[in-house]
């Protein structure tokens, strides 16, 4: 998996964090509020999350932290769906689907 520079992320958490300010200092501005939910877009995409506040949490971790812990993260995540990761077998336990 790709993960995008710490100084692209540290920017568009700086551009949300910027954005959401304004936006709660003038919540009848429709052009901060707008403009807040592109900076949270943006944010989601490049930390892979659906919800802005989480890939803004996932971004403040990311650059606190390497890409190992990252990586971590999101393979100990459950897949989207909700169901549970299928158990990987040894490369010799091999079973047929006819269960002999």
């Amino acid at each position: 998996m790709l993960l995008p520079a710490k100084a692209e992320v540290a920017r568009h958490l700086r551009r949300y964090r910027s954005w959401e300010r304004a936006m709660l200092a003038h919540p009848d501005d429709g052009r901060a509020r707008a403009t807040f939910e592109d900076a949270g877009y943006t944010l989601c995409v490049l930390m892979g999350e659906r919800c802005a506040r989480q890939a803004a949490d996932a971004a403040e971790r990311y650059l606190r932290t390497g890409l190992v812990t990252r990586l971590r993260e999101q393979s100990e995540r459950p897949p989207s769906g909700g169901a549970p990761p299928r158990e990987r077998r040894a490369a010799g336990d091999r079973r047929s689907p006819a269960g002999a």
